[in-house]
């Protein structure tokens, strides 16, 4: 058998297979299945948002599946599991079962359409597609299409990220078919992208942040005159002391009773005492002098006034 010819009858067997279901599975909520092969047979999950009706009291359900599918589609050793529908809203194959059943009771097609679709966008889901055909409101064949969000037409990434699911709508007038087309959140879409910011770039763009974030608050006039005269006092009160620590720097080590210290070494330093103490004695003495002479002055005018008492005393006595 040529290649070709094998992968038409895969794709029929497949849709073959997708229409027993739906049909069988109506009532359950048939939500799709899988097919995947084994080496020890061929496994088949189906998503349905009732799975306990799909396996039926003893498993009798899914065993009469498993039966059918060995005899009508020639299936060897066929695995059947069942899966339950989390989200139907976001199943394409829930959906448009549910919209069929809509328009078999008598909804409006756009009405019924356009429930749909916000529900699907509610739920979270990025793009809709719906598409509706039939003889809708005349004798003739039309169709309508209602779109929402973002979806894809073409190509691989159809096939990986788009759902599709299809139903068809019993009427009167005729049959009307239903298709949904969904694109389920979380997904990698093909034309997405994000800029990234170079690394000298993120690096010029923390800088001012930090600057911003702390900036330098300047302080009152008062504060640094109160500052100024801190520093003053602090100057004021090292100079006291620089004389006091370099005497005692200067001072000699207590010797030991066996070695006699030096004389120069002894000389040294209390000349050095006596050449840091000086200043001192004479700041004393510049003080003291000025207060003495002014004492003086103030001493020496009562005895003038003692003298000019004298000499009226002795004119008068004359």
């Amino acid at each position: 058998m040529a290649i070709e010819k094998k992968f038409v009858q895969e794709g029929l067997k497949k849709s073959r297979l997708q229409e027993y279901f739906a049909k069988r599975l109506n009532r359950v909520g048939y939500g799709g299945m899988k097919i995947t092969r084994t080496p020890m047979g061929t496994q088949i999950t189906i998503y349905a948002e009732k799975p306990g009706m799909v396996i039926g009291k003893g498993g009798r359900t899914i065993n009469e599946l498993t039966r059918e599918l060995n005899t009508k589609f020639q299936i060897d050793n066929p695995q059947i599991d069942v899966q339950e529908v989390t989200k139907p809203e976001l199943n394409a194959q829930v959906m448009a079962t549910r919209l069929a059943n809509a328009l078999e009771r008598g909804w409006y097609f756009r009405k019924a359409g356009h429930s749909t679709l916000h529900r699907i966008m509610d739920a979270g889901a990025l793009g809709c597609e719906i598409i509706i055909s039939g003889k809708l409101t005349g004798p003739r064949k039309r169709t309508e299409k209602l779109l929402a969000g973002y979806i894809k037409h073409a190509g691989e990434a159809v096939e990986r990220i788009v759902d599709e699911g299809f139903a068809t709508a019993i009427k009167k007038s005729g049959i009307i078919g239903v298709k949904v087309r969904i694109v389920p959140p979380d997904v990698e879409l093909p034309d997405d992208f994000q800029i990234v910011a170079a690394p000298e770039e993120v690096e010029a763009e923390k800088a001012p942040e930090k600057v911003k974030k702390e900036p330098v608050k300047e302080k009152p006039e008062e504060e640094k005159a109160k500052e100024k005269v801190e520093v003053s006092k602090e100057e004021v009160v090292k100079a006291e002391k620089l004389p006091k620590e370099t005497a005692e720097k200067v001072k000699p080590e207590a010797a030991p009773e066996d070695v006699k210290p030096k004389e120069e070494k002894v000389e040294a330093p209390k000349e050095e005492v006596a050449k840091v103490e000086k200043p001192k004695k004479k700041q004393k003495v510049k003080g003291a002098t000025k207060k003495a002479k002014k004492v003086a002055k103030v001493e020496k005018k009562p005895e003038k006034t003692k003298k000019k008492s004298k000499t009226k005393t002795k004119s008068s006595d004359k």
